[in-house]
């Protein structure tokens, strides 16, 4: 499950109802018809799967879901080719560590943000980290280090796991 760690309108958070979903589903369109790209029935069925993901999701696992649910054939190029687009697009987040993509809480704001990732329950939890990714350009930039992406993921136990060892 992914949840945003500050205070915001609760409709952008990861995991929702249905309602909230279809909600989020329609500013991805909103989000793509601006920028001149097109969300195709396999982007918004990947991200919607994504979106009722009750933890983040490899790309096997979505292919997997997406093999049981439809009649068309899904190859494993063409799921990371609509990962590719939907990260792009910042709808979603890539977490490295552990090869998983989770709804992004801010598609609409082009941010930075820290993932804190619990290795007991696989929760995770998007927190803005703005202030920390300057100052991670500012250290690259002081070594002449032009920094193309960072990605920020702390492993450990959430506060739920922890008190309830």
């Amino acid at each position: 499950m992914s949840s945003c760690s500050h205070e915001h309108d609760n409709a952008l958070h990861g995991v929702h109802g249905h309602h909230d979903i279809k909600a989020r589903l329609a500013e991805a369109e909103i989000l793509c018809t601006a920028v001149g790209a097109r969300l195709t029935p396999l982007r918004k069925e990947v991200l919607e799967l994504i979106l009722n993901a009750s933890a983040p999701m490899g790309a096997y696992d979505l292919l997997a879901k997406i093999k049981g649910q439809a009649d068309r054939p899904a190859a494993p190029p063409t799921v990371y080719r609509t990962l590719d687009f939907l990260l792009e697009k910042g709808l979603i987040h890539r977490l490295t560590s552990i090869n998983a993509y989770i709804p992004c809480c801010h598609p609409r704001e082009g941010h930075q943000a820290a993932f804190l990732i619990c290795t007991e329950c696989h929760s995770v939890k998007e927190a803005s980290a703005q202030g920390l990714i300057q100052q991670l350009d500012q250290l690259a930039a002081s070594d002449q280090f032009s920094a193309q992406h960072s990605i920020i993921e702390i492993s450990g136990k959430c506060h739920q796991c922890s008190t309830h060892q």
